[in-house]
C-alpha cells in the first residue's frame, strides 16, 4: 500500500474517532466519562478510554483493507497487541500500526483542553518489529472540550519536508474543512517565550524544578528583572506538546520524567509512552529537533509499555544555544 493510501486511511480512523468522543461528550455526563475503566501496567484506564478502545477494535474490523494485514498496537488490548484480519500468522503481517486514542485523558475527560489522538504506521520488513524510526506516515487530530467547535488535524509522511505535511481545521458544527498554515517559532532564545520542562505529578517535581531552574539561571538569570523572562505551560498531552512546538506557542520541551523518577526511586510513576511519541516525524520534517534523553536520535520499541523522554525545540538555533547546557544539566541533576 503506498503512503498516501495509509495516510488516507489513517484520517478515515482518526475522523471516526473524533466523532465518537464528541458523541461521548453529548450523550454521556462528565462524571460517567471520569469514571476509572481498569488499572493496566501502563497507566489508569477511564470510562473515556474504554469506549474509545473498543471503538477502534470494532472499526479495524469493519474497515481495515483485508489485503493489508496490520498489527494493531494499542493499550486495552491483551498483551497489548492483535492483528487484522484477525488470525493473520505473524510472518503475514505488512505493517504495525501504533495508536493512542486519546492522547490527554484527564484533559478531555474534565473538559479542560484538547486532547488528540495519535497514530503512525510502519512497514514490517522481513519479518522483524518495527521501531518508532521505521515508522512512515502518522497523524494525529484534536479532541477539543465542549465549547471548542475548531479542531485541527495534522499528517506527514517521511521523507518529504514540509511537503509530506498536511493541516486541516474542521468546524464540528457543520463538518466544514480547510487547510490552515502552522509555523514554529524562529526565535533564537526563550526570553518572553514558553520553555517548558513537563512536571506534571508531585513524584520528582522538586528535582525536574530544580533542574529547570538551573537551566534557566545559566541561560539567562534569576530574579533579576520584575518580570518573568520565560514562561512555564503544564499540558500533560505529548501529542499536544508537539502540536504546541509545531504552532510556535513554545519554543522548547523538555520530558525528562523517566530520568528523573529513576533518580528518585519513583520508576513506577507515569512517563510518556511510545504510542504517546508515534507523531514526532512532524517534528522532524517540520524542521523542529527532537532527540531522545541520552541526545541522540529519538526512538524506542512500538509497545504500550516503555518510558520515553525527549528533548524539543522550535529551530535548529534554539536547539544550538540551549542543547549543551540541557545535557550538562541532566548529567547533573537527573544522572
Amino acid at each position: 500500500m503506498n503512503q498516501e493510501l495509509l495516510r488516507k486511511h489513517l484520517l478515515r480512523l482518526q475522523d471516526a474517532i473524533q466523532q465518537n468522543v464528541v458523541d461521548q461528550q453529548m450523550n454521556s455526563g462528565k462524571e460517567d466519562l471520569a469514571s476509572l475503566a481498569e488499572i493496566t501496567q501502563a497507566d489508569a484506564i477511564y470510562r473515556i478510554d474504554k469506549v474509545s478502545e473498543e471503538f477502534v477494535l470494532e472499526w479495524f474490523r469493519e474497515n481495515w483493507p483485508q489485503d493489508c494485514p496490520v498489527e494493531l498496537i494499542m493499550e486495552g488490548i491483551e498483551d497489548g497487541t492483535t492483528v487484522f484480519p484477525e488470525g493473520t500468522p505473524p510472518g503475514n503481517l505488512q505493517y504495525t500500526c501504533i495508536i493512542d486514542p486519546i492522547d490527554g485523558t484527564r484533559c478531555i475527560m474534565d473538559d479542560k483542553r484538547s486532547a488528540w489522538v495519535l497514530t503512525g504506521i510502519a512497514p514490517r520488513e522481513n519479518g522483524q518489529a518495527p521501531t518508532l524510526r521505521d515508522i512512515e506516515v502518522v497523524a494525529m487530530t484534536e479532541l477539543p472540550p465542549t465549547k471548542q467547535r475548531l479542531a485541527d488535524q495534522l499528517t506527514g509522511i517521511r521523507g518529504r519536508g514540509k511537503d509530506g505535511i498536511q493541516i486541516t481545521r474542521r468546524n464540528l458544527d457543520n463538518g466544514k474543512v480547510a487547510p490552515i498554515k502552522l509555523q514554529p517559532s524562529r526565535a533564537r532564545d526563550l526570553l518572553h517565550g514558553h520553555g517548558i520542562v513537563a512536571k506534571f505529578f508531585p513524584e520528582a517535581k522538586t528535582l525536574l524544578t530544580q533542574f529547570e531552574e538551573a537551566l534557566i539561571d545559566r541561560l539567562y538569570g534569576l530574579g533579576e528583572t520584575s518580570y518573568p523572562r520565560v514562561f512555564d505551560d503544564q499540558y500533560p498531552s505529548t501529542g499536544g506538546q508537539f502540536y504546541e512546538l509545531l504552532a510556535g506557542r513554545d519554543r522548547m520541551v523538555l520530558d525528562l520524567r523517566p530520568l528523573a523518577f529513576r533518580k528518585t526511586g519513583n520508576e513506577r510513576c507515569l512517563a510518556a509512552h511510545p504510542y504517546d511519541i508515534c507523531t514526532a516525524l512532524l517534528l522532524e520534517e517540520t524542521g523542529c529537533p527532537i532527540m531522545g534523553m541520552d541526545g541522540g536520535p529519538l526512538d524506542a520499541p512500538l509497545d504500550t509499555t516503555s518510558p520515553v523522554g525527549f528533548m524539543a525545540y522550535a529551530n535548529e538555533d534554539l536547539r544550538n544555544t540551549i542543547h549543551p547546557e540541557v545535557m550538562e544539566l541532566v548529567e547533573k541533576f537527573l544522572l
